[in-house]
């Protein structure tokens, strides 16, 4: 079996996905709230263009995506070799080279890429508008679209989990929402 079909395989069960929707919402949620910040904090402390928020979100996003990657790799490297050595002592038997191991190996995989996608999604996508600074937008207008973005990214990683939970997705939305607010209204009220 190729690496390919590994990866779709794990992608094909439903224990897989659900940690990767778990890591991917997770990081995600992180690096938006980490991209509130970083914009709201940018402005607040005089950062003189959107160019310089970009690159400094691009340095965190690059940060969060490692982190995601790394940490999780390692993580469910760990536990999975836990439960598989469980099972060898159960079984009084070795099963390193099987294709549990390898299955194994493939969802790990699929929980890491799923776990750096997250906060590259959460920290870009709020500082899309300042791209746009100095043309379009100016640099406050720009923060408050970077916010805007950013809570209702947060709105949607909400509304998502809500709708897999069978909950009301507009409640499990806003409740998400409003940690990227409280870090906006946090960063203004901060003193300098």
């Amino acid at each position: 079996m190729s690496r390919i079909d590994a990866l779709q395989a794990a992608l094909r069960r439903s224990s897989v996905r659900s940690i990767s929707r778990r890591y991917f919402v997770s990081n995600g949620f992180d690096g938006t709230l980490t991209s509130i910040g970083v914009a709201t904090g940018a402005y607040l402390s005089g950062v003189p263009d959107g160019r310089t928020v970009v690159l400094v979100g691009v340095g965190g996003a690059v940060g969060l995506c490692t982190s995601g990657v790394w940490s999780v790799w390692e993580i469910e490297r760990a536990e999975k070799l836990s439960q598989r050595r469980q099972l060898e002592r159960a079984m009084l038997r070795d099963l390193d080279d099987t294709h549990l191991q390898r299955e194994d190996r493939a969802g790990r995989a699929v929980n890491a890429i799923a776990s750096g996608i997250g906060p590259l999604v959460g920290t870009l996508l709020p500082l899309v508008p300042f791209l746009f600074e100095g043309w379009l937008v100016s640099l406050l207008q720009a923060t408050l679209l970077a916010v805007a973005v950013g809570v209702g990214l947060l709105f949607a990683f909400g509304a998502y989990m809500g709708s897999i939970a069978e909950l009301d997705w507009t409640v499990t939305g806003i409740r998400m929402a409003l940690a990227g607010v409280l870090v906006a209204v946090v960063n203004v009220l901060l003193p300098g």
